[in-house]
């Protein structure tokens, strides 16, 4: 390629993000292999690709394809440019209702096609376990498939054409009869005709077999389809610009038939007799699976509405109406027994959406919660997408049982098992030599009882680095030089994705969490009780799935306001697994590509409860922030000193506590921040973002005004603590007086403590651990009396109570007065829910006596990911508030976060995602419930309303507040 005009290089130079921070979040994708890249680019446009590949010639740099980086295999990564199409170039350029097709820009995410063509009445068939975060364009590289490719197959046979660019710039159009390129044309003719006999006789033999190139394409009796044996191609014949994909029209009705047996192996042997006319899906899963995702928590119950076994097969079934759909489903368990190949011990027959979609969660969950095994041990991918014949996929199981067991591997099987498809992590040990060697040994000996069964070493994922070099095992000399034949008539130099499929590298090679991942010695302040006790445990959790990049549920709020790779959940565990191993991050727990992937992070907690490992990077964070800045006094100052806004939000509960010593102080600072130059001065000096507002003080604190007010509760009735949080004890005391009234009003006596009390999630959002390990020992010193006496405590702040229910038994773990306080405290919901139940009086009436009140519900991401609101909406309804919920998650305040410099952007437009387009659309006056105080305070700045507790809203349906 002749030398580019420097203008060219000079835009393609523009887009590049060569910086630590960015290319430590693209080291790895959802495999075990991580490959630093050179750089990363994120085009808009197919000139802006056309400059990069330029510029990559230029400096010497192979171009590797990444999409929604859920790759299974290390087909995503590389150590040269990574161009990722899933951030800009993503459009759903046109349908065609009547052609029932789709013209998209490879960037699409799969759900994203399958919602416009709804409107159409239409879907897009191939829909992987990660179709809320997988690119169409990545689908299209691996040929992914999905649960209904029994019925509408996979990603290639969904192809129609596809615009690819060649390493030299140029643009050829792939379809059904040839190229654009007449000498590309010519080329793949010859290799057909050459390879005719091996392309009918070694490819194309079964539906899900993916590995290698899909030459079997080019045969006449194929159509000379060049799009679809593209497919499939990972990246390693050029970057596709354009595609048309066909679109298939969904079942009018479905009903979802689960069908038990002794085991997965029963459940495969099954699984080929219900091929039959109607069914769609037919997965399939062992019990194990069930038990590691009960060993989640929040998921203790889960399957419980499943049909007893050790295994089961999924199949959804279509039909004109749901009658006649629940009609054929029901026909599927005499199908199986009629067939002779398995004994069905069980079956449901499901139609209701609700559970239908509680059903299929579990099969869906499963690529991230087999990363763990039920007993906590990890589990990885590498023989992650087996597959064979489904006629021999029952054998082909015992057989890999058999040898998991000789060689002392576990591992939890869930797949495609309609297509013989069986997708398997196991307990491989990356921590030594010798576990790499026992990787190795298993893998070629799989890979031999594929071959054994007519099989492919994989279904739909691709080979990338996990699998390529096994080509050799399955395919024939032949074939493999038809492979490289094919590759070089696109990229005769080798530019792009190198070292997979042709010329691939050894599968032990480069491997993410292997021998020397560990180069620093970590003690942790945190226990990490669900990790052994070790931070790199905990962050060896994160395999890559990509939850985290969905904009279904709370996580990652900082990713759906950036769209940016550096911003996931995902991107600040690698930059913490590459801090770890110190080869690029040098400076350990100084790190400060690290510092800056984890400043974006809101430390919401929503990972916890949907990253299907529950990582929990605000922990992590916290930690991380401790080792960094280190604590006292001495780490506010020198050149690595902790931002101001650590000192002053940090320290907030002492630094309020001081104020109120000096009579009139509060309403003395409340008049002064009214003079707007004097509020900003001050929250410059302070280190806080200045187009906030100043936060307000209560004149005097909650428990000042308690222990002054006339008790008018008996000694007779049972006692509680409400717990005087530091924002409604100083700031917002409005909750907690109505708090007060509302459980004097049930008919209990209120306690506080009889001392100043703290929960010190401050100093934990801050990384502050050793100052908050003291406050904390200090409040269980106030708190002893009334934690001996057995009384509930009852706390108002959401973040404040998980403190108190979680984070302090992680703290200190051995004090059994945290593990006490955690197990007595509760939120108001939850205490006034187990009062309703155990027959307690009920005082309140409705809001409004003409019906239900309508009301915008703002749950805090703290309380939404480890607590719940179930027993806040049974008030709510009791008290006849209609509840429209926030589904976002975090209202983009978090806390410290959101007055933090540099963070008012992303947490404005989180705002904006959904809660104050909500309030707005409420009209006026509306009644909006929020118990978070960062909470209210966003809504406050982003809307003219202000929010309301539960408490509040409690109290306004007693009748003397009517």
């Amino acid at each position: 390629m002749t030398t580019a005009p420097e203008d060219q290089l000079a835009r393609a130079e523009s887009l590049l993000r060569e910086d630590l921070t960015t290319r430590a979040a693209y080291v790895s994708d959802a495999s075990i292999y991580r490959r630093l890249p050179a750089a990363v680019a994120e085009p808009r446009t197919v000139e802006q690709i056309r400059d990069l590949l330029a510029l990559a010639h230029e400096r010497g740099w192979s171009v590797i394809s990444r999409g929604g980086g859920t790759s299974v295999a290390g087909n995503s990564i590389g150590d040269g440019l990574v161009i990722d199409t899933s951030r800009h170039f993503n459009r759903v350029l046109s349908i065609d209702p009547q052609a029932e097709t789709a013209d998209i820009e490879p960037g699409v995410i799969c759900d994203d096609l399958r919602a416009a063509a709804a409107e159409h009445g239409l879907t897009y068939g191939p829909d992987p376990s990660t179709h809320a975060r997988c690119t169409v364009g990545g689908m299209v590289g691996n040929n992914a498939c999905g649960s209904h490719s029994v019925a509408w197959g996979t990603a290639a046979e969904n192809l129609v054409a596809v615009t690819v660019m060649l390493a030299d710039g140029r643009e050829v159009e792939l379809r059904a009869g040839g190229t654009s390129g007449p000498a590309l044309t010519r080329t793949l003719s010859a290799l057909r005709d050459e390879h005719r006999a091996m392309l009918r006789t070694e490819l194309g033999q079964f539906p899900r077999q993916v590995s290698g190139y899909g030459l079997h394409y080019l045969l006449e009796e194929n159509g000379f389809d060049v799009a679809k044996a593209f497919a499939g191609t990972e990246g390693t014949c050029g970057i596709i610009t354009r595609m048309t994909v066909k679109l298939v029209r969904r079942p009018a009705a479905t009903a979802l038939a689960v069908l038990s047996f002794a085991d997965a192996i029963a459940a495969a042997h099954a699984a080929p007799a219900l091929r039959v006319r109607g069914v769609t899906t037919i997965e399939g899963m062992g019990g194990d699976l069930l038990d590691a995702l009960r060993s989640r928590p929040g998921n203790e119950t889960a399957g419980s509405e499943l049909p007893p076994g050790g295994g089961w097969l999924y199949c959804e079934v279509g039909g004109e109406t749901v009658e006649a759909a629940q009609a054929r489903a029901q026909q599927l368990e005499g199908i199986v027994e009629s067939s002779g190949r398995a004994e069905v011990q069980g079956a449901v027959v499901v139609v209701d959406p609700a559970r239908t979609r509680s059903l299929w969660r579990i099969r869906e969950a499963s690529a991230g919660i087999v990363t763990r095994l039920p007993d906590g041990g990890e589990a990885w991918p590498g023989w992650e997408d087996s597959a064979v014949p489904p006629e021999n996929l029952g054998d082909y199981l015992r057989d890999l049982y058999a040898l998991l067991d000789e060689l002392e591997l576990r591992g939890i099987p869930f797949g495609h098992f309609g297509e013989g498809c069986v997708h398997l992590r196991i307990s491989f040990d990356f921590g030594t030599e010798a576990g790499v060697a026992r990787y190795r040994e298993f893998i070629e000996r799989a890979s031999q009882l594929v071959r054994h069964y007519g099989g492919s070493v994989s279904g739909e994922h691709g080979d990338g680095r996990a699998r390529s070099e096994l080509l050799g095992i399955i395919y024939s000399p032949e074939a493999l030089r038809a492979f490289a034949a094919f590759k070089r008539a696109f990229d005769p130099a080798g530019f792009f994705n190198p070292g997979v499929l042709v010329d691939p590298e050894p599968i032990d090679q480069g491997i993410r969490p292997g021998p020397g991942a560990r180069t620093f010695d970590l003690k942790p302040v945190h226990a990490f009780s669900h990790d052994n006790g070790s931070f790199a445990g905990a962050v060896n959790r994160c395999v890559g799935v990509g939850a985290c990049r969905s904009d279904v549920g709370a996580m990652c709020p900082s990713f759906q306001a950036t769209r940016d790779e550096v911003h996931s959940t995902r991107g600040r565990m690698r930059s913490l697994a590459e801090m770890l191993r110190g080869e690029h991050l040098k400076d350990g727990w100084k790190a400060e590509e690290t510092l800056e992937a984890l400043d974006g992070c809101l430390s919401c907690k929503a990972c916890v409860a949907e990253c299907p490992v529950n990582v929990d990077v605000a922990t992590y964070k916290s930690e991380f922030l401790h080792h960094h800045y280190g604590e006292g006094i001495r780490s506010f100052v020198g050149r690595r000193r902790r931002p101001m806004a650590h000192l002053t939000m940090g320290w907030l509960p002492v630094l309020v506590r001081l104020m109120n010593l000096v009579p009139g102080a509060p309403s003395l600072v409340n008049t002064a921040m009214r003079v707007r130059p004097l509020q900003k001065t001050v929250m410059r000096l302070g280190g806080v973002e200045a187009q906030r507002d100043m936060i307000r003080f209560a004149d005097q604190p909650l428990t000042k005004w308690f222990s002054t007010r006339p008790g008018d509760a008996p000694d007779g009735r049972p006692s509680v603590v409400l717990w005087p949080d530091s924002w409604t004890n100083f700031m917002d005391d409005g909750p907690g007086k109505a708090a007060v009234e509302v459980l004097e009003a049930m008919g209990y006596r209120v306690l506080m403590p009889g001392g100043n009390v703290c929960c010190g999630m401050t100093w934990h959002s801050t990384g502050q651990l050793e100052a908050l390990k003291r406050e904390v020992t200090r409040t269980l010193g106030v708190m002893e009396p009334l934690l001996e006496a057995g009384y509930p405590v009852i706390g108002l702040e959401p973040s404040c109570t998980v403190m108190l229910q979680d984070e302090i038994t992680e703290l200190l773990p051995d004090d059994p007065r945290a593990a006490l306080l955690a197990q007595r405290t509760l939120t108001l919901g939850q205490f006034t829910a187990r009062h309703l139940a155990e027959g307690g009086d009920w005082p309140f009436g409705t809001l409004d006596d003409d019906g239900p009140r309508d009301a915008v519900c703002q749950v805090h991401c703290h309380q939404k990911s480890m607590i719940g609101y179930d027993a806040e909406l049974e008030v709510l309804q009791r008290l006849g508030v209609d509840v429209d919920m926030v589904g976002g998650g975090c209202c983009g305040l978090a806390g410290n976060y959101g007055f933090e410099p540099g963070h008012l952007e992303v947490s404005r437009t989180l705002g904006e995602r959904e809660l104050f387009p909500k309030i707005r659309a409420a009209g006026p006056d509306p009644l909006v419930v929020a118990d978070g105080f960062s909470c209210r305070t966003q809504i406050r700045e982003g809307t003219d309303a202000s929010g309301r507790t539960l408490a509040e809203v409690m109290r306004s349906a007693l009748p003397e507040a009517r």
